[in-house]
């Protein structure tokens, strides 16, 4: 699958206006300099194209650089050049960094004192009830396979604590087989121990072999993926940092730009307030309650269905600049919402190039000083082919990305 590039001078035309040959000269410079990179043919530049494997370096800078390529929002651009100072499109990032700062407005009004201390002694408000018919949103670049046919939501969202101020929005209380350790505690789902398979065996290396897993540990995981809200009762007692307001507006959105060391914070402080073990979970952990017991590609069934997952090929209604509410779209057989879809999620373990030698018991897979951590689920940016439950990916761990959040777990004895 190679295609030659037609040369890239045929991008500009006399007609240009000045804006227009602006951006131009962005993409001739961003082509060019990828095109030097894969090679030179009797003086024309050739780049090949098409699909390559999810664990070379190269496949993860053009998938993070597609992702955000459209976007409007120079904290993208800033996540990529943290992430590949000298990559192929470092140029293209820094002169749109360049831009959209310059356009950016010149003052940003600072958050009052009131809000700050209201922040800290505030309950995080919970997700809204699913919507009847559930809404779809957008992911990055990515590949296109068929998704699975959806299935009804089993449970209305319950709100998780309730509100210590008059103006917070009532919560409801958490549903019969919820478990909420605090008052600011995500809602959390007991997981029966079990066995299934882990892994695909496609042409993906990274998610083969496929692989039998037994969990013989009781554990909990968290019903929907960690709010805004959620977030902001841990930067208001000062034990999590205080993220992009740009990204982390809407209180029952996922929180979102975020790296794993982030995550980690708020697992100890979760743990301090509740007297609970919090952590994430791990891969296995996380892979077995998105499956929800089924064996299908997607958690309801072999083939893609409109409306089952926060995606941006899974049907309208989906917006390209956030993902929506957690709990807008039907939860799974072991009622957990947002496991396709949503956000990037991530899990406690190490990243490893296949599950060769992978544990067997569900444990997480860890090796000694890794940098580099595991996200699971796709986000609202990615397209079907992300949604499959078998999908995995990388990221550093010391890295804030605007698509990855997470979700929480702990031990139950």
């Amino acid at each position: 699958m190679w295609r030659l590039w037609v040369p890239v001078c045929l991008l500009i035309s006399l007609g240009l206006t000045s804006t227009n040959r602006a951006a131009a000269q962005e993409t001739r410079a961003a082509t060019v300099n990828a095109a030097r990179m894969a090679g030179q043919h009797d003086g024309v530049a050739i780049m090949r194209v098409g699909l390559m494997p999810k664990d070379t370096s190269e496949e993860y800078e053009i998938t993070f650089w597609n992702s955000i390529k459209d976007s409007q929002y120079p904290g993208d651009y800033e996540a990529y050049l943290k992430a590949y100072p000298n990559g192929r499109f470092a140029p293209l990032a820094q002169t749109r960094l360049a831009r959209l700062r310059a356009e950016a407005p010149k003052t940003i009004t600072a958050p009052s004192a009131h809000a700050a201390s209201n922040a800290a002694t505030t309950p995080p408000p919970q997700p809204a009830p699913p919507k009847t018919a559930p809404a779809q949103a957008a992911p990055p670049a990515s590949q296109t396979k068929t998704a699975p046919a959806a299935a009804a939501p089993i449970q209305t969202p319950a709100q998780a604590a309730a509100p210590a101020k008059a103006n917070m929005v009532a919560a409801a209380k958490p549903g019969p087989h919820d478990i909420q350790d605090c008052p600011a505690c995500p809602l959390l789902i007991q997981v029966t121990p079990g066995n299934f398979t882990m892994g695909i065996d496609t042409d993906d290396a990274s998610e083969r072999p496929a692989h039998h897993v037994t969990i013989n540990h009781g554990y909990a995981l968290s019903k929907y993926a960690v709010t805004v809200a959620q977030w902001n009762a841990c930067v208001g007692a000062g034990a999590c940092p205080r993220l992009s307001n740009e990204n982390n507006a809407a209180p029952n959105a996922p929180v979102r730009d975020l790296s794993w060391d982030d995550a980690q914070q708020y697992v100890k402080w979760l743990s301090k307030i509740s007297g609970k073990p919090y952590r994430l979970p791990t891969e296995a952990e996380w892979e077995y309650a998105a499956r929800g017991g089924t064996e299908t590609r997607y958690w309801w069934g072999n083939e893609m269905r409109k409306g089952t997952a926060n995606c941006k090929d899974c049907g309208p209604p989906w917006r390209i600049e956030a993902p929506d509410d957690v709990g807008s779209f039907p939860a799974n057989p072991f009622g957990f919402y947002d496991m396709a879809g949503g956000v990037w999620e991530w899990v406690s373990d190490c990243w490893h190039n296949s599950y060769k030698n992978a544990p067997g018991d569900g444990h997480s897979w860890d090796e000694p000083n890794c940098q580099t951590r595991v996200i699971r689920g796709g986000s609202w940016r990615d397209g079907a082919g992300y949604m499959l439950t078998a999908t995995r990916f990388k990221y550093d761990s010391s890295v804030r990305y605007d698509a990855n959040g997470f979700r929480v777990a702990r031990d139950m004895k």
